[in-house]
């Protein structure tokens, strides 16, 4: 009988219930224990280690749905990768965490993060020397190379479309532009498939590199004298600093145009799992018990054209755009960013949206 553990990282998003539910389903068909860490690696510095072993009622179906993470993703503050870094601990740190991972018994670790997460476990795999590692992929920014989906990404752009469905209803009645700055740190994946998604008669990504001048001419040469600008918080604009919401509002403003800048902030992780993202989280659950009972390790799942595979971290990490971790010094992660020849930007630009000097 194996025993396994599951662990959520990082940011929260929708869908990560849903995959520690089907884990424990799955595990518990198969006749293995499960232990939820709690808080992520906080819950494996302290002594006792914070965990839970699962049983069927312990996370019901019905709470599934809903957004965050049972488990936890951590402390603000608390001893970390980032605050480990800082202060010259990191050895210590990763001792720690592998100490307490050989205390637990663990077979298996079933890490659920995003690119920082899954880079730095590809980073520091000496971590989990005492057990196998199964990642799945979780992300608003969908910013993970080698998979076409992450879990918690459906879900994010369905708030923001939601989102900008109310908002529009009062630029209708007030005359007025709204710019909404959607998360996706240097990724334009949710700003643009939401604003696929709505319609917005401007989508503005970190990848492509636009005109303010470009931008103003074409809000004023819309039909309606209202609309959404969606702008990625990852934009920047030479010779400006300051949220590009903020800066692209005062440029609307400076021409004449009615606007404000508003902010879903994380409103965008919040919201009940869409139907994709439940789909997404069971298929990953599946794919993850998969591999470990194939005795796969240092891998993550992945949807590669319609089918839910099994990739290793290592490739994983070469296939991205690798930079150094801002918050890290030393550590590097490997990103994926929206593709010149993604096909929603002939989309978008065909539906009249202006979408920057490149298409």
């Amino acid at each position: 009988m194996k025993r396994i553990g599951i662990m959520t990282t990082g940011g929260d998003c929708s869908g990560l219930n849903t995959v520690i539910q089907r884990v424990v389903t799955g595990a518990m068909r198969r006749g293995w224990t499960v232990v939820g860490i709690m808080d992520g690696t906080d819950g494996l510095c302290v002594d006792p280690v914070r965990a839970v072993t699962f049983d069927a009622n312990t996370l019901p179906i019905e709470t599934a749905r809903l957004a965050g993470s049972w488990l936890h993703n951590g402390h603000a503050g608390a001893l970390n990768y980032e605050t480990a870094a800082a202060t010259g601990r990191l050895a210590e740190f990763n001792q720690t965490i592998r100490r307490a991972l050989r205390h637990l018994k663990l077979d298996t670790l079933i890490l659920v993060g995003g690119n920082g997460s899954l880079s730095l476990a590809w980073n520091n795999r000496e971590i989990y020397a005492d057990v196998s590692l199964v990642c799945i992929p979780k992300t608003i920014d969908m910013d993970i190379p080698l998979t076409d989906n992450t879990v918690g990404f459906d879900t994010a752009v369905s708030q923001v479309v939601s989102f900008c469905d109310q908002l529009i209803l009062t630029a209708r009645s007030h005359h007025r532009w709204f710019v909404v700055q959607t998360m996706g740190r240097d990724c334009g994946n949710l700003a643009l498939h939401a604003g696929v998604a709505f319609g917005a008669d401007a989508i503005l990504i970190p990848e492509i590199k636009f005109d303010p001048d470009a931008l103003v001419a074409h809000i004023q040469s819309r039909p309606r004298d209202y609309g959404i600008v969606m702008v990625s918080e990852g934009v920047s604009l030479r010779g400006h600093s300051g949220r590009p919401a903020d800066i692209i509002s005062r440029k609307l403003s400076a021409a004449g145009i009615a606007n404000r800048a508003v902010y879903p902030e994380h409103f965008q992780r919040a919201g009940d799992t869409t139907a994709g993202d439940r789909i997404l989280a069971a298929r990953m659950a599946d794919a993850a018990l998969d591999a470990i009972d194939n005795n796969e390790t240092y891998v993550m799942t992945a949807m590669q054209n319609g089918q839910c595979v099994t990739v290793p971290l290592s490739e994983f990490f070469a296939a991205g755009d690798v930079t150094d971790d801002p918050n890290i010094s030393g550590m590097q992660t490997a990103n994926a960013y929206v593709s010149p020849d993604d096909p929603l930007l002939m989309v978008a630009h065909n539906m009249g949206a202006y979408i920057g000097e490149e298409k």
